[in-house]
């Protein structure tokens, strides 16, 4: 395909028609596009579109149709024809950032992305000059091509974070890191400065704070994999901003959104990952900045509100206090009695309990309830963060936090029992933190395989959890039926075979429970239950016999 005017208007048609909802209209357009797509200067012709065209939906449409070219096409297969050609090749790479930075940010986007795809193929042996071309415009002082460099260096380097290491990674990082390192800094400590010069300015204030926690994230991916030369001698210019920033509160930034998570929040929970990133990896180099830390994460913790957007926040922050718990350097810091009693009250325990949005995940929303809950997926949620407080705790302090935490257990179910109905949420988290205390070690297959020997398992077992099991009513308090069979499914190496026996026909008939968490639940534990082997080989036999009996009679 030539670049001419002519070829501009054919392909400007045809991507107009790949947006109308007729199918008849659509489809052909797309087939079009498609046999054209292997023809020399067609991802050409498409940039050419994006940075010329009068028509802001035509350039997004370029833009998109452009990123998704290069995602099927820009990687070459051995022993496969090479999809698109060398000189196409080279015009793409030549002008491509270019085109990014001078772009709305719609398109920005779509063009960051198809960098980061090729960056993923070719940097740094075939795009040597990538890194230098992109950090050159940090000297504009204009922010919009600034978080654009930002954004695409972010899609680039955040594979280091999962990498494995090799001499090859190792290359790659130094190179990135000769190049990148010091002017990050330096847009760093520009950009704060900048924040103070217009504190006032709410509109440049988001801008520079949504750079601000791109730099925080660049930070985190180019520290993961070592401590770099660099950041070492550094440490004190980035640690002393970072702990500023996160004692900051300008109201200018606050939302009033309780679902989505504003600026400040993004950005404090990316210094929160941070900073446990180094008391994990680096704790001696980050010795002489941890209490700092350790202070303003623990006010954040006990300031901040309940409301959803602040989840992230709250989750990170409590893994940075997990992080440290649980390494011996940092030992002392936990061990006053009154400390452990703090923490316990009010961290872990707020961040236990069963909110209203966690309510209506449960009943509106249960395929997503269950894959956190139950699949592990609740990386990010308060009470996993919490749940691994209470582990990280336990591994110096056991007997004093099973102590401590035993109170509020009994205090809970003792309010439950004042009036079920309207106080079901406490013995959920009782529930939930009897769990937490008790489980030291786990596996998909087994459950827990390690428990704390100072909570008696079977005896919670057999006064909390299994009067709910064997309600008639199999639709009552459906999130404790939930905890109840959780309960089964994740101690079901610990508790007695003749415990587990008695569960299996109480838990199929949950499989009729109207909720759909309930209801998955039991397949699930009654599925865990069948597998296990052993002692427990009748388990299974028994169950299938009473899955049976229930098929055949219902």
């Amino acid at each position: 395909m030539d670049l001419n005017d002519a070829n501009l208007q054919t392909l400007t048609e045809y991507l107009r028609k790949t947006l109308d909802p007729d199918p008849a209209v659509r489809r052909p357009a797309e087939k079009f596009l498609e046999s054209v797509e292997c023809s020399q200067n067609y991802p050409i012709l498409l940039l050419t579109l994006l940075e010329k065209s009068q028509d802001n939906v035509i350039r997004v449409c370029a833009a998109v149709t452009f990123k998704n070219y290069i995602k099927r096409n820009w990687r070459i297969v051995e022993d496969e024809p090479n999809k698109i050609c060398d000189p196409d090749r080279t015009a793409i790479k030549a002008n491509i950032v270019h085109l990014m930075l001078s772009s709305q940010e719609q398109i920005q986007k779509q063009l960051s992305d198809a960098i980061s795809i090729i960056g993923r193929e070719d940097f740094p042996q075939k795009w040597p000059d990538l890194l230098t071309e992109m950090v050159t415009r940090f000297q504009s002082g204009d922010f919009h091509i600034i978080n654009g460099v930002l954004r695409t260096a972010h899609s680039l380097f955040k594979r280091y974070r999962h990498e494995f290491k090799s001499n090859e990674l190792w290359s790659e990082i130094k190179l990135v890191l000769d190049t990148f390192a010091g002017p990050l800094t330096e847009l760093f400590k520009a950009t704060i400065e900048l924040c103070q010069t217009h504190a006032n300015d709410v509109n440049a204030l988001k801008v520079l704070f949504s750079s601000l926690t791109l730099i925080s994230k660049l930070f985190y991916s180019l520290n993961f994999q070592d401590l770099p030369e660099f950041f070492e001698d550094n440490m004190e210019t980035w640690m002393t901003n970072f702990h500023n920033l996160l004692t900051l509160d300008n109201k200018l930034l606050q939302t009033d959104d309780e679902e989505e998570a504003g600026l400040l929040e993004l950005l404090k929970s990316q210094i929160c990952d941070n900073a446990a990133l180094y008391a994990q990896k680096y704790d001696e180099e980050f010795q002489p900045f941890l209490p700092q830390f350790v202070t303003a994460i623990w006010n954040l913790l006990v300031t901040t509100g309940q409301e959803v957007k602040y989840d992230l926040l709250v989750s990170n922050a409590i893994q940075f206090l997990a992080s440290v718990c649980e390494r011996p350097h940092y030992k002392q810091l936990f061990e006053d009695q009154n400390t452990l009693t703090s923490i316990c009250e009010k961290v872990i325990v707020p961040n236990m309990e069963f909110r209203t949005a966690d309510e209506e995940a449960f009943e509106d929303n249960s395929e997503e309830y269950i894959r956190r809950d139950l699949e592990g997926s609740d990386i990010d949620t308060r009470r996993r963060a919490a749940c691994d407080l209470v582990r990280g705790l336990c591994k110096f302090f056991e007997g004093p936090v099973t102590g401590i935490f035993s109170g509020y257990v009994n205090s809970m179910l003792t309010e439950y029992s004042k009036n079920p109905s309207i106080n079901w949420k406490h013995k959920d988290a009782a529930i939930y933190l009897v769990t937490s205390l008790a489980s030291k070690a786990q596996t998909q297959k087994h459950g827990i395989t390690q428990a704390n020997e100072l909570v008696n398992i079977t005896e919670f077992f057999v006064n909390h959890i299994l009067p709910d099991l064997k309600s008639s009513n199999v639709n009552e308090f459906p999130v404790l039926k939930a905890d109840a069979i959780k309960y089964v499914m994740i101690f079901r190496s610990q508790l007695p075979k003749e415990q587990i026996l008695g569960t299996i026909s109480l838990l199929i008939n949950y499989l009729q429970a109207e909720s759909i968490v309930v209801h998955t639940y039991a397949a699930h534990a009654l599925e865990r239950l069948f597998t296990m082997r052993g002692p427990t080989d009748a388990t299974a036999t028994y169950a299938l016999y009473c899955l049976y009996l229930h098929t055949y009679y219902t």
